[in-house]
C-alpha cells in the first residue's frame, strides 16, 4: 500500500493526516486501518512502539465515529498520563475537520472533579488510564454501556505495571458485542490469556517477529568493571556531544545518584523515578520533550509512557533482569523511521543475560570498545567546528564590535588564533582526558584458568609490539578492520616490546591468519600464526625460540609492567 488514499478513509480524515505531513502508511497501519474499516472482528495487533500505532487504531475509530450520537462510542486504555495525553493530542489533530468530535483524556495526579464535568458533556472518544478510569466507574461518572470500541494500547506494559484487576473490572462493564482491538509491543502468556478471555473470533496482525526488537535500532555493548559504570556512561555522554536519550537505571535510589553526579559534573541531565510528584514530573518532562534536557535518567516504571520519536540513544546503566524489558527501553529509539543506537554497560558475569536477550529479542549485540581521552577530544573538536561553521550570524549585532576585537588579535596570525581558540574551548577537557585510563576488560573472567580455557581460546603471536604503539584497543581495530567482523572474543593479550601474544576465539584461528597475510601496521607488514603451546613458566622467563638474552629480559620486563597497567587490574586513578 503506497498511500493512505487506498486505506478507505474518509476525505475529511485524509485531508487532516495530508496537513500532518503523512503519506506514506507504515507496515502496521497498511494492514490495521482497512481491517477495522471493514471488519467488527476483534483484533491482536504486534508491533514495536514508534511504529505509528496510535495512528492505525486511530484513524479508523475517528472516521467511523457517529458525531450525532451523545455516547461515549469509544475507550482507549493505556499505562501512563503521558502516553494519555499524547494519544489524545493525536486523534484531535486527526479529527480536525470532523466538526464537533470531542476526545477526553481522564487520568490520575490531578483533580477528579473536573474530569467528571467534563464527562458529563458531549464526549464521543475517552483516553484514560486504568486507574483513573475504574475510579470514575466507581462514581457512576464515566459510562460504558455503549460503547463500540475498546482498545488497549501498551497492553504489555498496562500488565506490567500491575493494571491486571483494574482492566478486568473496567472490561466487565463494556458491552459484549463491542471490537477489542489490543496492540502489545510483546506476546507475553498474560496478554493470550487476556486475549482468549475477552476477545471472540479474532484477528492477528503482526509486523516484525514477536517479542523482537526495531530492526532500525543497533545494539552495542561495552564490556567493563562495575565500578567504572559511571566513568564509562560520562565518556559515552563526551562522544556523542548531541545525545538526547534516557538512561535506565535499577533503582529510585540509583536513578537519584546518577543523575545528580552527572548535573554536579557539569551535564545537561534530570531524573525521573517514582518520588517525584506529578507537577515535578510534568517540569521534567516538559524540559525533555522541548530538549532543554539531553539525558534523562529513569527507571523503567517512571519512563513508561514516554513517548518521543527523536530519541538518539537509549542507555542501560544497568541490564533488567527480563529480556522483553530491555525490548521495550530499545523501542524507546529508532522510531518513526529513524535509526537509533542502544547502549548496555555491562560486567563480564552478564554476558549469560546478554545472551538470553539476544535469544527472545533476535537481535544481535556487537561489542565495541569504550571510547578514550583521545577519541573523545577529536569528536568533541570536530561537533565544535561544525558548530562554528554553521553559526548564524547577526551582522548589525556583532559589527559594532567588531573593530576593537580585530585591534585586538591583530598580532596574532591565522593558524596560531585558531590554535588559541580551540586551546581556550578545550585546555579543561584535554586536561580532564589527558592519560585516561583504559577502561575496557579485554578477558572475561571465567571459573577456569588459561590453561584450562585453551580449548576455547586459540593463542596466536603477531609480529609488532609497544615500540610500534601496539595497545589492546589498536589490536581489536586491527582485527576488526582486517577481518570485517565485530565481537570476535579475545582473550589475554600480552604485549612485548617488539611481538606480542593473544588469544583468540579458536572458531576464528584461520580465518584470523588468512585476514592478514597482505596485512600492515604503519608501513610494516604485519605477520599473525599460531604461538606454539609453551607451559606457563617458560613463558614468564620469555623463552621464546629465535629472541637474544637481552630481548628476553625485555619481554619479561614490558610484561611486568603491562600487568601493572592492565585494564583489567585495580588502577590508581589521577
Amino acid at each position: 500500500m503506497k498511500t493512505f488514499k487506498e486505506t478507505g478513509l474518509s476525505p475529511e480524515v485524509l485531508k487532516a493526516i495530508e496537513e500532518l505531513g503523512f503519506e506514506t502508511p507504515t507496515p502496521i497501519q497498511a494492514q490495521t486501518i482497512p481491517s477495522l474499516l471493514k471488519s467488527e472482528q476483534d483484533l491482536v495487533a504486534l508491533a514495536q512502539t514508534g511504529t505509528g500505532k496510535t495512528a492505525a487504531f486511530g484513524l479508523p475509530i475517528i472516521d467511523q465515529i457517529q458525531i450525532g450520537v451523545k455516547n461515549i462510542q469509544s475507550l482507549i486504555l493505556c499505562p501512563t498520563r503521558e502516553l494519555c495525553l499524547q494519544i489524545t493530542e493525536d486523534l484531535k489533530k486527526f479529527s480536525k475537520y470532523r466538526q464537533q468530535l470531542q476526545v477526553l483524556p481522564v487520568y490520575g495526579g490531578t483533580e477528579i472533579r473536573n474530569q467528571i464535568k467534563a464527562l458529563k458533556g458531549d464526549v464521543h472518544v475517552v483516553v484514560g488510564t486504568p486507574g483513573r478510569v475504574n475510579d470514575l466507574i466507581r462514581r457512576k461518572s464515566l459510562d460504558l454501556s455503549n460503547i463500540k470500541w475498546l482498545v488497549l494500547d501498551e497492553a504489555d506494559e498496562m500488565l506490567n505495571m500491575g493494571f491486571k484487576d483494574d482492566l478486568d473490572t473496567i472490561i466487565e462493564t463494556t458491552p459484549e458485542e463491542r471490537q477489542t482491538l489490543l496492540f502489545s509491543a510483546t506476546m507475553q502468556n498474560e496478554i493470550s490469556a487476556m486475549a482468549n478471555r475477552y476477545m471472540k473470533n479474532r484477528d492477528e496482525i503482526s509486523v516484525g517477529k514477536k517479542n523482537s526488537g526495531a530492526s532500525n535500532v543497533k545494539h552495542i555493548y561495552y564490556l567493563v568493571q562495575a565500578r567504572d559504570r559511571y566513568d564509562v556512561l560520562k565518556r559515552i555522554a563526551d562522544i556523542y556531544p548531541g545525545i538526547y536519550g534516557i538512561v535506565f537505571c535499577r533503582t529510585r535510589q540509583e536513578t537519584k545518584d546518577v543523575a545528580d553526579k552527572l548535573i554536579a559534573d557539569g551535564y545537561n541531565a534530570e531524573a525521573l523515578h517514582g518520588d517525584l510528584s506529578q507537577s515535578q514530573r510534568d517540569h521534567v518532562m516538559a524540559r525533555f520533550r522541548t530538549r532543554h534536557l539531553q539525558i534523562l535518567v529513569a527507571t523503567d516504571v517512571a519512563a513508561r509512557g514516554i513517548d518521543i520519536n527523536e530519541l538518539s540513544h537509549v542507555i542501560n546503566y544497568n541490564l533488567p533482569d527480563d529480556p522483553e524489558i530491555y525490548v521495550h527501553r530499545s523501542g524507546r529509539t529508532g522510531r518513526a523511521g529513524r535509526s537509533g543506537t542502544s547502549i548496555a554497560i555491562i560486567h563480564s558475569r552478564e554476558k549469560g543475560r546478554l545472551k538470553d536477550i539476544e535469544r527472545l529479542s533476535k537481535i544481535s549485540f556487537e561489542r565495541q570498545l569504550v571510547p578514550n581521552g583521545d577519541d573523545i577530544c577529536k569528536r568533541q573538536l570536530l561537533h565544535f567546528v561544525e558548530r562554528v561553521e554553521n553559526i548564524e550570524i547577526d551582522d548589525n549585532q556583532i559589527n559594532p564590535i567588531m573593530d576593537e576585537v580585530f585591534n585586538k588579535l591583530a598580532s596574532i596570525d591565522r593558524d596560531d588564533l585558531i590554535k588559541r581558540f580551540v586551546a581556550a574551548e578545550f585546555t579543561i577537557l584535554l586536561d580532564y582526558y589527558k592519560n585516561s585510563p583504559d577502561l575496557n576488560i579485554y578477558k572475561e573472567e571465567s571459573k577456569t584458568s588459561r590453561r584450562d580455557s585453551s580449548g576455547d581460546f586459540s593463542r596466536m603471536f603477531i609480529n609488532i609490539g609497544k615500540s610500534k604503539d601496539l595497545s589492546p584497543p589498536v589490536l581489536f581495530s586491527l582485527i576488526s578492520q582486517y577481518t570485517g567482523k565485530k565481537g570476535i572474543d579475545i582473550g589475554k593479550i600480552e604485549i612485548m616490546r617488539n611481538f606480542s601474544f593473544f588469544e583468540i576465539d579458536k572458531n576464528w584461528e584461520q580465518t584470523l591468519v588468512d585476514a592478514f597475510r597482505k596485512a600492515f601496521y604503519k608501513g610494516e607488514k604485519i605477520s599473525i600464526e599460531k604461538a606454539e603451546n609453551k607451559p606457563a613458566d617458560n613463558e614468564r622467563r620469555g623463552s621464546y625460540r629465535g629472541r637474544d638474552r637481552g630481548e628476553r629480559r625485555d619481554n619479561r620486563d614490558n610484561k611486568d609492567n603491562y600487568k601493572k597497567k592492565s585494564p583489567v587490574r585495580k588502577f590508581k586513578r589521577k
